[in-house]
């Protein structure tokens, strides 16, 4: 019996230990990103991609009728902040899209924002015909409030592209 009481305590100590140790005190840390919009690039220049892809959609929008969008690099830079996390991590998302909304209507005024994401085109005209394939694209492509935009495009350790763009109201 005295075995087995010593063997519970001796259990309980070193469960105890396994359990109260912290990431901190191992020395152990691991990379879990979080997309945060607090430095923001505005110092943006475009690639010609990038050029090219806003030049599409306004020459698309114009013949809807619809007003042309004027680059903003707010927006731009915002948008390269998610292109970035997009490919550190390795897939096409929405992750923090509400940060990155609030952080247009706090810092440029945007009274609404919309955004299209895509991986791996290899032209601005590709990325641009497949948005306008996606109706939920499209729609924000050709949504007649939105007064600006901008867009990020960058690629990975394979050469594969991601695209960011964001429109916004204001």
């Amino acid at each position: 019996m005295k075995s087995l009481t010593l063997y519970l305590l001796s259990f309980i100590f070193i469960g105890s230990l396994l359990i109260s140790c912290s990431q901190e005190d191992d020395g152990i840390y691991f990379n879990e990103t979080i997309e945060t919009n607090e430095t923001i690039n505005t110092d943006v220049s475009y690639s010609s991609i990038e050029t090219e892809i806003l030049d599409l959609v306004n020459e698309h929008r114009q013949s809807l009728g619809l007003k042309t969008l004027t680059p903003l690099s707010i927006i731009s830079g915002v948008a390269d902040g998610h292109t970035d996390y997009m490919v550190e991590k390795g897939v096409v998302n929405h992750d923090y899209f509400n940060e990155r909304s609030a952080t247009l209507t706090n810092k440029a005024g945007a009274k609404s924002v919309g955004e299209n994401v895509a991986y791996g085109f290899n032209s601005a005209q590709a990325v641009l015909n497949g948005w306008l394939k996606s109706t939920e694209h499209k729609k924000i492509i050709e949504n007649e409030s939105y007064t600006h935009f901008g867009i990020s495009t960058e690629s990975n350790e394979e050469g594969r592209n991601y695209f960011t763009q964001i429109f916004i109201a204001k």
